[in-house]
């Protein structure tokens, strides 16, 4: 077997049109502090990331480790299911995962990151839990790296596809016949926009009304109770879209309250999957978070590029959210 080409600093200064010196404060974190123009680095980052320059070992060994680490940041639901399913595809791959928890701390991102360089892994995938315009740690750049659950951090990603996931929970109360009365709780975060305009593109073309959209800082029970018993003061639905499982949670417990059943007098449509969705009477219909095919995916993705078959590998890789049948969604009246 022919040997991985060996990727040094010098190839990435020539690729890039600047010095050695240059290149190297760029890829150690002092570039800013040096004055270096902002095209500069982004352009030395950039050619490190497409090389597949790796700082430490990977600047003066070929070959592969055969390892790959998994970072864990704020992001809770990206647990469990999610790293199963990476070490299955790892395993499977001839690669051993290295787990790390930071709890979303910068400074144990860069720490464990730069860890996992130092001892010649031949990757990482980041699951840090940043929004898109949050960024990921400065050193994911010395060699490849997937970003899990983010995109818009310029490194290839692995997100929920979110959009069509709206599309399908919409097509479930369509072809249950609710073309009016559909109130959706929780839109109004960022991190429901997609699910949102999926819900908004299905319904415009079915000629669905949209009764009412109430916002919700947090997903969590409690909201989900007090938005649902505010809504019942005035009026009652016909069905509740809420963007999340412990939305909806609340949202059977305020119905409940008021005397109406679930789905015989109002349905109700989750997002997410979660746990508590299958102990919920009737269960819960919901779109589930695909945790287990994420784990999958990325590793997939971040192994094409270390064994150098990811040039051409999407910036972007969605993931099918799947729907998720129960007894909470009837026939509209």
């Amino acid at each position: 077997m022919a040997e991985r080409t060996r990727v040094t600093l010098a190839h990435v200064a020539a690729a890039s049109g600047v010095s050695v010196t240059t290149a190297s404060l760029v890829l150690t974190g002092r570039a800013r502090e040096l004055r270096i123009s902002e095209a500069a680095e982004q352009r030395v980052r950039s050619t490190a990331h497409e090389l597949g320059y790796r700082r430490g070992g990977g600047d003066t060994r070929a070959g592969l480790s055969r390892t790959i680490g998994f970072v864990l940041g704020a992001e809770p639901d990206l647990e469990g299911d999610t790293v199963k399913g990476a070490v299955e595809v790892a395993y499977r791959r001839g690669f051993m995962l290295f787990v790390g928890e930071t709890g979303g701390d910068p400074a144990v991102e860069r720490g464990l990151v730069e860890a996992l360089r130092d001892r010649r892994a031949d990757g990482v995938v980041f699951a840090g839990g940043r929004p898109a315009t949050g960024g990921r740690p400065d050193v994911l750049w010395y060699g490849p790296a997937v970003v899990l659950g983010a995109p818009g951090s310029g490194l290839p990603s692995v997100v929920p596809d979110e959009v069509r996931g709206g599309r399908s929970a919409a097509r479930v109360l369509v072809e249950a016949g609710h073309d009016r009365g559909v109130h959706l709780v929780g839109a109004g975060r960022r991190d429901a926009a997609d699910r949102l305009a999926g819900l908004r593109q299905v319904f415009s073309g079915a000629g669905v009304e949209v009764a009412g959209v109430h916002p919700c800082p947090e997903w969590t029970p409690e909201r989900g109770y007090d938005v649902t018993k505010d809504l019942l003061r005035r009026h009652r639905p016909a069905a509740l879209v809420c963007f999340d499982d412990r939305l909806a949670f609340g949202a059977y417990e305020a119905l409940a309250e008021a005397g109406l059943s679930v789905p015989g007098d109002v349905s109700v449509l989750g997002f997410g999957d979660h746990p508590a969705a299958s102990w919920m009477r009737p269960r819960l219909t919901t779109v589930a978070l695909p945790l287990r095919e994420l784990g999958e995916r990325a590793v997939e993705v971040l192994v094409e590029l270390v064994e150098g078959r990811g040039s051409r590998t999407p910036l972007v890789h969605r993931v099918p959210m799947p729907v998720r049948g129960g007894g909470s969604v009837a026939r509209a009246r």
